[in-house]
């Protein structure tokens, strides 16, 4: 089933928006303000004034370069496509790549004109794209302001319970190989998509905090967060590459699937005290555990060498992932703390 997103959504209104504006104020054709307005639309209140300011700008050297153009050598079809290619190179010196679009629209539009008279003319297309781009930053900030908050904590929940079947079942096996690669794949998504929604975060905090308090010690923990997922993901890879290869016993099955079991436990416990679900916790000593049982594979002589070295390997991954885990637990109780 498809969902309406609200960046759709928005961009809807915007067009809506600044197709009124524009035949209310009696500029003409309005459909070019309504392909403004779909260039602007962004996913964050910062990258659409940031879009802004790179379109006016561009556009603005767009609008110069189109009427010194005619001006000087008409608009027929071969200056229009030179043009074109000029304005394109220079906003790419510039770094306003995201801008191309519309600029390359803005110039179009000036130079394929067959009642160009002048500046007026000029000026009452540029203000038409104007009326596009302020209509689509009036929504982003007003309709659905986005909760990046809200967003990564509901994304980061959905990957822990892909990550959570994913390692229960490591070492038991127990999933088919179609339902595995299939949680695998949605699980690096879902990543790719916090690590997205964390940019846009860090964006926020450092751009307009002077604006929209933003909480910096709950990006930290939102960063802690991402790593005990790729700690988890790696711990997966290392799993899949060595454990079986390992040809291990029964025994060494059962110890390590417990573990992984205690970890990932340990990891729910944590998510579940930071989103205010359940009581203080009796913290376990994982780090600690964890470096014993890396310290019994390696000294344990009763397996081959090969052997060994692979269980070794997968036991610091497991050391690794559970000091991350004891690191997000602090910062969790740090954070809390302060906020009480």
């Amino acid at each position: 089933m498809i969902t309406l997103g609200p960046r759709v959504l928005k961009t809807g209104i915007a067009v809506a928006l600044a197709l009124y504006i524009t035949k209310w104020l009696g500029l003409s054709p309005p459909v070019f303000a309504a392909i403004a307005a779909t260039f602007t639309v962004q996913p964050s209140i910062y990258r659409s004034w940031k879009q802004v300011l790179e379109q006016f700008q561009a556009n603005l050297l767009g609008a110069i370069i189109a009427v010194a153009s005619i001006y000087l050598f008409g608009n027929n079809p071969i200056v229009i496509g030179l043009v074109t290619m000029i304005v394109i190179v220079i906003s790419l010196k510039l770094k306003m790549e995201s801008s191309i679009s519309l600029t390359v629209i803005t110039v179009l539009i000036m130079m394929s004109s067959q009642e160009f008279e002048g500046i007026i003319t000029a000026a009452n297309k540029f203000l038409i794209v104007l009326v596009g781009m302020g209509s689509a930053f009036l929504v982003n900030l007003t309709v659905y302001p986005p909760n990046f908050n809200k967003h990564f904590t509901d994304k980061m929940e959905s990957s822990f319970k892909t990550l959570s079947l994913l390692i229960r079942t490591a070492i038991s096996n127990e999933l088919t190989e179609k339902t595995f690669q299939k949680q695998w794949r949605e699980l690096r998504k879902d990543i790719a998509k916090l690590e997205e929604l964390y940019k846009l975060l860090d964006e926020e905090r450092e751009k307009i905090s002077k604006v929209k308090s933003l909480d910096v010690r709950e990006l930290v923990v939102f960063k802690q967060m991402l790593a005990c997922l790729h700690h988890g993901m790696r711990l997966l890879d290392i799993v899949e590459d060595h454990f079986f290869q390992s040809r291990p016993h029964k025994m060494e099955t059962n110890e390590f699937d417990g573990h992984l079991e205690e970890l990932i436990h340990y990891h729910e416990m944590i998510l579940l005290k930071y989103s205010g679900k359940i009581k203080e916790f009796e913290v376990e000593q994982m780090v600690q555990e964890s470096g014993y049982f890396l310290e019994t594979i390696m000294e344990d002589r009763a397996m081959g060498r090969s052997e060994r070295l692979r269980l070794t390997i997968i036991g610091a991954a497991i050391y690794d992932y559970a000091f991350q885990l004891d690191r997000l637990h602090d910062l969790i109780d740090q954070y809390q703390k302060r906020k009480i």
